[in-house]
């Protein structure tokens, strides 16, 4: 083991000890650390000036645009990590699919996935498909030192709510119907994404990423026993595929307030939390040995700098009792949120929670 490597011999002493990485671990930290989904985006003057008419996916293939988009709120706000800028279908287009990410839309696949016969376009991602994420990842974690870097990717159950629905949706009528009408294809749907997801993942890991968020957006969707039937196999074989490497695997959904404990035992170690729940109801939820990461309401940074703080206060009250907490917000920065009230938050959680 080299000087400067982590007792597991896994990540350089800085970043291992980072307040961000020590709260994951549920260790004593500094001061909560906090990171924003989202952080890196619309709500930044110097993002939309970097973005200005470069499609969305071809900028997530542009590693030094990549290293800028995703440096630029750690530089602004002081974040404790950063996450990787990336979108979910990033590895569906390097694996080949014909998909683009439509302004105003998001993704939007040319010919949705419905048939056995389908299942023969999602082969296998290696990382000779993604050469430009090797590449960022390294120009980031030398620009980073010892900030941690968060890899990303979209979960089997999300991906393949795109994938059958051919984009968006707001009652997934055609994913839930072959869940619910032909479990056989949509259980090898799944199985295929989740071996996708985890090469996906490697790579950032392989690469340099600290830590990982699955993000699964529409999972709240479902009732817990069609969780536990048709989705979390999935999630946790992406769990279980990057549980050799030792860096901490977070877990988020939206509207998941019953899903909690059970996105817990799929595999993670920290759970995302929203903003419909409050966290110390979460951890009762979730149960011992999982640290949690949340839950402000987005909605709050539209508010005046007190009632912000007063909110955040809340969170940080009711996180009192956790055995690692990360702040985030219940969700990603909204698109119109004024940047420094994100600095300010960051800034007012720091102080607040020194130890």
């Amino acid at each position: 083991m080299s000087a400067n490597a982590s007792p597991t011999g896994q990540q350089p002493t800085a970043t291992y000890d980072s307040a961000f990485l020590r709260a994951c671990r549920r260790e004593p930290v500094p001061h909560t650390p906090v990171w924003f989904m989202r952080q890196a985006g619309r709500s930044l003057p110097e993002y939309r000036k970097v973005r200005e008419g470069i499609p969305m996916l071809e900028s997530c293939m542009r590693p030094e645009l990549v290293t800028e988009i995703t440096l630029q709120p750690v530089r602004r706000h002081n974040v404790d990590a950063a996450i990787y800028f990336s979108d979910i279908v990033v590895p569906l287009k390097a694996i080949g699919l014909d998909l683009d990410i439509k302004p105003g839309v998001g993704p939007v696949v040319e010919q949705p996935i419905r048939t056995r016969a389908d299942l023969a376009r999602l082969r296998d991602l290696t990382p000779e498909d993604v050469p430009y994420i090797t590449e960022a990842i390294g120009l980031l974690t030398r620009e980073l030192g010892a900030t941690p870097l968060i890899g990303f990717a979209g979960a089997p159950f999300t991906l393949a709510s795109y994938l059958v629905e051919g984009g968006p949706s707001r009652t997934y009528e055609n994913a839930k119907a072959m869940m619910y009408g032909d479990p056989e294809l949509w259980a090898d749907l799944l199985d295929r994404l989740a071996d996708i997801t985890a090469a996906f993942l490697k790579v950032q890991i392989e690469a340099g990423a600290s830590a990982v968020q699955l993000f699964d957006s529409w999972v709240g969707a479902l009732a817990p026993a069609d969780y536990v039937k048709s989705v979390m196999p999935s999630s946790a074989k992406v769990f279980e595929a990057v549980s050799g490497y030792g860096v901490p695997r977070i877990h988020f959904g939206v509207g998941t307030g019953e899903l909690l404990k059970l996105m817990g035992e799929a595999g993670a170690d920290v759970v995302g939390v929203d903003w419909r729940v409050p966290l110390d109801e979460a951890v009762r939820r979730v149960g011992p040995g999982k640290a949690l990461q949340g839950n402000l309401d987005p909605t709050v940074l539209f508010t005046d700098k007190d009632t912000v703080e007063a909110r955040a206060r809340e969170v940080l009250e009711a996180a009192a009792g956790l055995e690692g907490h990360v702040f985030n917000l219940g969700h990603g920065v909204l698109p119109n949120t004024d940047p420094d009230a994100l600095t300010h938050l960051v800034e007012y959680v720091h102080t607040h929670t020194a130890r």
